[in-house]
């Protein structure tokens, strides 16, 4: 069957996020359409896909509050789970009083680590966005007094002299009772129900094919990842890669729900007038 169209696929360099869709960037799976990767931290791709200039991108959770209207989430490909939130690090131990004082480095407005650290925290007033590999080493250096952190650098805070003031994601876990949304796969709805349902069918097939194929699959993912030891690779992507990756189902959705719609509620994310607008492809 000849493609019809070059989709360009938005998508983080972390290891969940490799490992995840090799087999879908490298044709190993039939999307349907030809697709084109490109590689950028995840603020970056929030800014991409709020802008409209990506087809199809992984996003932050957060985000999806301020494209439904424009964007599928599918059901395949999200980071979603139980004990992979971010994780807020200082240098010492901190009380919130003491963080409404703090300067605290988020990585990215529109993450789901900042949606989280407001909720958690929300008379924090001085919040500083930069890339999520910076955070660790800002807080070190004393740039920072506190950040949230994500990714790999979960997996080596301790490692330089930082403590874990706050759990974000068991804190939101024990608040909410559902598993924490962190991101997921959005595609433009103009693309056509059919295009994107093909689309989340090739996903949940390339997490397959990234299993089936892990010593293929593994090389690629360290050529991106920001650390290389094989044990937090793996962890990482343990941690992040799951049955919700293969497919949100009813539990992965009502998590999803139940984040937007405290966001709203709190005044964080935009309220949507009207019912509201469903957020799979398959239930459009």
């Amino acid at each position: 069957m000849e493609k019809r169209k070059e989709i360009i696929f938005g998508l983080s360099p972390c290891p969940n996020d490799t490992f995840a869709f090799y087999g879908l960037i490298h044709n190993k799976v039939d999307a349907g359409v030809e697709i084109k990767a490109q590689f950028m931290d995840v603020q970056t791709l929030n800014e991409e896909v709020l802008a409209g200039r990506l087809e199809m991108s992984k996003i932050s959770y957060h985000l999806l509050g301020y494209v439904q209207q424009d964007y599928y989430l599918l059901e395949a490909g999200s980071a979603l789970g139980w004990g992979c939130g971010p994780l807020l690090v200082a240098k010492k131990d901190l009380s919130l009083h003491d963080l409404k004082k703090c300067k605290i480095a988020i990585p990215g407005t529109f993450t789901t680590a900042a949606l989280l650290f407001r909720l958690f925290c929300p008379d924090a007033q001085n919040l500083v966005p930069m890339l999520f590999s910076e955070i660790p080493n800002s807080v070190v250096q004393g740039k920072a007094d506190a950040g949230v952190i994500i990714h790999e650098t979960r997996f080596v805070y301790e490692e330089m002299g930082l403590t874990c003031v706050q759990d974000l994601g068991k804190w939101w876990e024990q608040e909410s009772g559902y598993p924490i949304p962190l991101g997921g796969i959005v595609a433009k709805r103009e693309l056509g129900r059919e295009t994107v349902q093909q689309l989340d069918k090739a996903i949940a097939a390339s997490v397959a094919y990234a299993y089936e194929h892990k010593d293929e699959v593994m090389g690629f993912v360290k050529e991106y990842a920001q650390e290389t030891e094989d044990h937090v690779i793996e962890e990482h992507i343990k941690l992040y890669v799951n049955n919700f990756t293969k497919k949100l189902g009813p539990q992965g959705i009502a998590a999803v729900e139940h984040l937007l719609q405290v966001g709203r509620v709190k005044g964080i994310l935009p309220s949507h007038s009207g019912s509201d607008i469903a957020l799979t492809a398959w239930q459009n």
